[in-house]
């Protein structure tokens, strides 16, 4: 592949911090300075990082979802998941969970530790009008299920989607998405395919720094920043221009470790209420009265 077909980052952006639950604090993302349309169907993201109690210990009581599915990547530290359907689960580092809410589900997630480093992501993502009202079900998977591409230059974790001939052990979110874990030593490069030109993607840098995008317009994103990479609607290229179908990346001086997903937009209306993520406001109204008619 030439260079020119590497994909620009057109917004670099810090999440905003918050808190969340019984006070837990974190960075929201996607759902933050960059709103759910612009990444659709990514609705959010939430990293949290933290080796203070008083940050996270009280975690996320129970509380309902409907209409998404989410999924939850630790990199450090315990946590437990139950939920009102008898499935219970704990996360401990390099695990992934995923947890489709569809029809209604009323989970928790609490911390299992009492000090120490407590430090991950959350996604929600999208599901089609179609899929909304699906059973809800869990599903984690062990740190020991992710494959991962080693080399001198380079370690990545292949969650979801394929890479250098490998599948993620994640094929169970709708929009099939892609999802890898990158860390590159100093001044290394990295490339990666994007399979469909209308892909919505991102990186999310939590070590270090790197520059994204073609060589000739390369865009710096340090720690905790999120850089979004330009969408590319073929409909509106000519058949004789080449269009713009991988990520490029280079490391800065002192290696960088960043995520990378991209999927396909789901092109629907969104409304969301809190937990609660839907196509209509009557739909909305809806989940408020199943829930508090005890239907989750």
């Amino acid at each position: 592949m030439t260079n020119n077909l590497s994909r620009k980052v057109i917004k670099v952006a810090k999440g905003d911090d918050t808190h969340d639950g019984a006070g837990v604090s974190l960075q929201r993302v996607i759902g933050g300075p960059i709103n759910e349309k612009e990444l659709d169907p990514f609705l959010m993201l939430d990293a949290f990082k933290s080796d203070n109690p008083d940050d996270y210990i009280e975690g996320f009581p129970s509380h309902p979802h409907r209409g998404q599915q989410t999924f939850t990547y630790m990199i450090e530290g315990a946590m437990e998941h139950q939920d009102n359907k008898g499935n219970k689960g704990l996360l401990l580092p390099g695990m992934v969970q995923v947890m489709n809410a569809g029809r209604g589900i009323v989970h928790s997630e609490i911390p299992q530790q009492r000090d120490g480093m407590m430090f991950g992501f959350q996604f929600w993502v999208n599901l089609k009008s179609v899929d909304k009202m699906s059973e809800p079900w869990y599903k984690d998977i062990p740190s020991s299920e992710i494959e991962e591409v080693i080399t001198p230059e380079k370690k990545v974790r292949v969650i979801a989607g394929h890479y250098e001939g490998i599948e993620g052990v994640v094929k169970n979110i709708r929009v099939k998405p892609i999802f890898l874990d990158v860390k590159l030593e100093p001044n290394t490069k990295f490339s990666v395919d994007i399979p469909d030109f209308d892909h919505n993607s991102f990186v999310y840098v939590f070590e270090g720094d790197g520059k994204f995008g073609p060589s000739d317009n390369p865009i710096k994103v340090e720690d905790r920043h999120i850089g979004v990479l330009e969408n590319i609607d073929t409909t509106s290229n000519s058949p004789n221009e080449p269009t713009p179908n991988k990520l490029d990346a280079v490391a800065g001086d002192k290696g960088v470790r960043f995520l990378f997903l991209s999927a396909k937009p789901i092109r629907e209306p969104i409304v969301q209420y809190g937990p609660f993520v839907m196509n209509t406001s009557f739909e909305i109204q809806k989940a408020f009265f199943d829930y508090q008619m005890g239907i989750f």
